[in-house]
């Protein structure tokens, strides 16, 4: 149920983000999902591809510092109330959600978002509980690159 993430400390000046994403591009990666932090000095690309292993190895290589953590799919219904029924009970589960962002559905009528957890299992545990389940990884590759 746990998605790899690989994340990327990159200078805060332009041009900066597209080295690590051209050399996915010409390497044949899909980036099915990714997210950009800033402050003023650094900013933190978080991406998921398939293969990330392969990709990891080759953004190493090319001497990006690259962290792989752990993420949870969770399929929201796109209506009022959809992502504060997920939140309400992780709230109650005392589940600490450190950030959040979402994938990039074709043509279906519900939101799919990325979550980091300080303890993903657990969070994935509380959610089954509560009728929440989190999409493999298996299931989200195909709904995404389909």
């Amino acid at each position: 149920m746990k998605v790899k993430q690989l994340s990327l400390f990159l200078e805060n000046k332009p041009g900066t983000l597209s080295r690590p994403v051209r050399l996915l591009a010409d390497a044949a990666f899909n980036i099915l999902t990714l997210s950009l932090a800033d402050t003023q000095q650094y900013g933190i690309l978080r991406l998921v591809v398939r293969d990330w292993q392969k990709a990891q190895q080759l953004l190493q290589k090319e001497g990006f510092v690259v962290k792989v953590t752990d993420i949870v799919a969770i399929e929201v219904p796109d209506k009022p109330g959809g992502l504060a029924k997920i939140l309400e009970a992780l709230e109650q589960a005392r589940v600490n959600l450190e950030y959040m962002y979402g994938f990039t559905l074709k043509g279906e009528h519900r939101g799919l978002l990325a979550f980091r957890f300080d303890d993903p299992d657990r969070a994935i545990d509380v959610l089954q509980k509560k009728g929440i389940n989190p999409v493999n990884s298996v299931d989200l590759f195909n709904r995404l690159e389909s």
